[in-house]
């Protein structure tokens, strides 16, 4: 690896543009935009979303084929949103949403919970799992967060949060914190528009942020919230704040794990500034990975203007190399994805498990 301030190549800056890219697509099937970028320089991974789902042996096939774009490069991550409740791609086990988790307050349980999940994710050829969600649900309103959250208390989040990620982490799976530093006192949904959170410091300290202080030694990713925090930063949301993701995450709480974006499509931060600013600010803020879900001709706007970046500012070329040497370090999880019988799919003790949770968590 060069030292930060010698020159780079531009074949070396595409490189680095990709991996900080992690790509999703249209169909079942890898589409020949996937093929091409892969061909020119290989992203950090992809998600897989339900659009991309048939039935568990096409995913695996799928994910298989996915892995086997990158034999000659770096391990990708292979992803997907799979927390229970409302957000689960793979539906051959009813999971539950993590609100009846938290509401029967059963350490056992979540660690049941969890290692299902992990185990049939992995049996699926995945490697990473973009839960557990963090947030506190804090607002009765919030149309996003709701049952997804362990529940209203941040102690309670914590708690669950913690076992949870922990037991992903000893089944083989990569998991995150998700979504910083708080999605849950919103009443707007950010997929649709930017939401914003009017909590002065010593609130948010109190609530939205303990889950994450708590367990930000547990974690190996971190996802943004595309959320305005004014308290923090009255300008950007989170995703491009450096007051909220390098003074708090970076430096107050001394992560210096990956930092994921949500979505860069959806609509809190789509088209409100031109993708080199937010690109840009992002970047310099503290983010590593970028998600971009679906859009090819997006991705490939973002990809050039990664590269882009590098060339006219010589903080982007450092920041790239930094995030570079992060990405590396997963790697020794990735090597030691185990594998795990395809009969862990739809298994019917996870069946059993669930509707027992969902009976328990409902009273």
């Amino acid at each position: 690896m060069m030292a930060y301030g010698e020159s780079t190549t531009l074949a070396e800056r595409k490189k680095r543009a990709a991996k900080r890219m992690i790509l999703g697509f249209i169909g079942t099937d890898i589409p020949q935009e996937i093929h091409s970028f892969v061909h020119r320089a290989a992203p950090a991974g992809y998600i897989l979303f339900s659009r991309n789902i048939e039935e568990p042996q096409q995913i695996l096939s799928l994910n298989t084929k996915l892995k086997e774009l990158h034999k000659n490069t770096h391990r990708p991550l292979i992803s997907v949103d799979q927390e229970g409740g409302r957000v689960r791609r793979i539906r051959e086990t009813g999971w539950p949403a993590m609100r009846y988790v938290g509401n029967i307050n059963d350490p056992q349980m979540t660690k049941d919970i969890a290692k299902g999940i992990t185990n049939e994710l992995l049996a699926l050829g995945f490697n990473t799992n973009w839960a557990p969600v963090t947030d506190v649900d804090s607002n009765p309103a919030n149309p996003v967060i709701g049952d997804r959250s362990f529940g209203r208390s941040p102690e309670i989040c914590s708690e669950h949060v913690q076992i949870f990620l922990e037991t992903m982490h000893e089944c083989g799976m990569l998991g995150c914190l998700k979504h910083f530093p708080g999605h849950g006192d919103t009443d707007i949904d950010s997929h649709l528009a930017l939401p914003t959170v009017e909590k002065e410091r010593p609130d948010l300290e109190a609530c939205e942020l303990y889950p994450f202080a708590k367990n930000i030694k547990t974690t190996h990713i971190v996802m943004t919230a595309h959320v305005m925090f004014p308290a923090f930063d009255e300008q950007y949301p989170a995703t491009m704040s450096k007051s909220i993701i390098q003074d708090v995450l970076r430096e107050r709480f001394s992560y210096n794990g990956i930092v994921v974006s949500d979505d860069m499509e959806m609509k809190a931060v789509r088209g409100r500034w031109p993708l080199q600013q937010q690109l840009d600010l992002s970047c310099k803020a503290g983010v590593d990975l970028f998600l971009f879900c679906k859009e090819a001709a997006l991705q490939e706007e973002a990809f050039e203007t990664l590269v882009h970046l590098q060339e006219n500012d010589p903080i982007h070329d450092r920041l790239a190399i930094a995030s570079e040497k992060r990405l590396d370090t997963l790697q020794q999880y990735l090597i030691h994805t185990p594998h795990i019988s395809f009969s862990h799919v739809g298994k019917e003790e996870y069946t059993i498990l669930s509707e027992s949770v969902i009976r328990r968590g409902q009273s």
